[in-house]
């Protein structure tokens, strides 16, 4: 359906139109800085001052966790699920997914993984608030948009995880939010 409205080429552009857009914006809001900035807020809050790798530990488990549980696509997909009326079982299987990946990012990456409910919890609700707002524009191709985009982005997380490349994809998270109204605008237009 998402490629029949859009058209099969115009897919692949609007997925890497809303990267970059997301990306720039992302980056003049400075988006991962604000997020890793938090993770060390949280981490002195609650942990004081300690040595600066125990910081870094709790600041990369924070980052590396919040990133992975906000870009699933079950963190969109059951928020907006919820937002729409249509229940809560995504968002509960996201829990229960969520939990066992949590415990095997603590056993690498510390506590700082348990900080990372924070910025999921408002994730989650904005997305919900949205899906109640937005309500039946949020369904066939903008969905489909998000959803790709998102695929997109759990790659540069899989990239950092790895230590493979330190992809900023804090700052690419608007793109998830411009990939719908890029799809909303080009099936309007077409």
């Amino acid at each position: 359906e998402y490629v029949s409205a859009v058209g099969g080429g115009v897919t692949l552009l609007i997925v890497l139109a809303a990267l970059l857009v997301g990306g720039i914006e992302g980056s003049l809001l400075q988006l991962e800085h604000r997020l890793e900035s938090l993770g060390g807020r949280l981490q002195q809050r609650f942990a004081g001052d300690d040595a600066s790798s125990a910081q870094a530990r709790f600041v990369e488990g924070f980052v590396d966790a919040s990133l992975v549980f906000c870009i699933g696509p079950l963190a969109v997909l059951g928020a907006l699920s919820d937002g729409l009326g249509q229940g809560i079982d995504q968002l509960a299987l996201k829990s229960v997914l969520d939990g066992f990946a949590a415990l095997a990012f603590a056993a690498s990456l510390g506590w700082g993984v348990a900080a990372a409910a924070l910025p999921v919890a408002a994730w989650q609700g904005v997305w919900t608030a949205l899906a109640v707002v937005l309500g039946a524009l949020m369904t066939g191709a903008p969905l489909a948009a998000l959803t790709a985009t998102g695929g997109v982005l759990l790659l540069g997380v899989g990239l950092r995880l790895l230590d493979i490349r330190a992809v900023p994809v804090g700052d690419l998270l608007p793109a998830l939010v411009v990939a719908p109204a890029l799809t909303a605008l080009v099936t309007a237009v077409w």
